[in-house]
Order: C-alpha cells, then structure tokens, then sequence
C-alpha cells in the first residue's frame, strides 16, 4: 500500500504500452551506438549470461520494491509474470529498433542478432519496468 491506496496487481494493455515504451526510451540511445555493436560481437557467452542474470535480478529487485512495495505473498504470479513480461517484451522491443537501424543480423549472424538485443535489453529492461510503476493505483 502506497497512501492507503492498494496496489496494481493486474497486467493490462496499459502495462504493456508503459513496458514498451520504457524500454524504447532507453534502448534507442544505445543502439545506435557502434560501441553496442561492436561489444556484443565480442562478448563471451558466460559474460552474456551474466547480462541476462543481472538484468532480471533488478529488474525483479526493482519490480518487488516499487511496483508491489515489497507485498507479493499473495500475488506472486502477477509478480513473476510482471518481472517475465518485462523482459520479454523488452527484449522484442529491442530487435524491433534493432530491425529498423538494419543491425539485426537475424539471417546472417542469428547469435551476434542474439547477443545485440540482450546487450542492449539490459538498460532498457530498467527502463521499462521504471516506466512501468509511474501509475501505481
């Protein structure tokens, strides 16, 4: 509870709107930055699980603080399905901006395409789930 008002546990239209362009905010800077391109080439595989870890565990960190004020026991699958959500539709949101400034390799090189949007999902997964706790209810 926020002001004694309860808090947003559902998942709408509105989420994935907010989600998306959370995600879009952030992602659009990075890639158009060569230095993105260049570095997910060039990043092992373990570094890039690494990536994937870190980017969940805060967004999940941040998902538990302020979307749901650290009060899930009762909602934990809207929880995760917030959390997975996020990071999945972030992770479409990238290799869309991706798509369209023609860096995806996805015929030519599907695991550099692979490594480029979770390179780049990573600050914009905060992003998204930042945007996405603006309109607690």
């Amino acid at each position: 509870m926020l002001n004694n008002q309860p808090v947003k546990a559902n998942f709408n239209a509105e989420d994935i709107g907010q989600i998306a362009v959370g995600a879009f905010a952030l992602s659009v800077p990075i890639a158009f930055s060569e230095e993105a391109w260049r570095l997910s080439a060039s990043l092992p595989t373990l570094n890039l699980v690494l990536v994937v870890v870190l980017s969940l565990a805060f967004i999940t960190l941040f998902a538990y603080q302020s979307v749901f004020q650290a009060n899930i026991i009762k909602r934990r699958r809207a929880f995760l399905l917030r959390v997975i959500a996020a990071y999945i539709l972030t992770l479409l949101v990238v290799g869309i901006v991706l798509l369209a400034l023609d860096k995806l390799p996805l015929w030519d090189d599907p695991i550099l395409a692979l490594k480029r949007i979770i390179l780049i999902a990573m600050p914009a997964s905060m992003g998204a789930i930042i945007v996405d706790s603006f309109d607690k209810e």
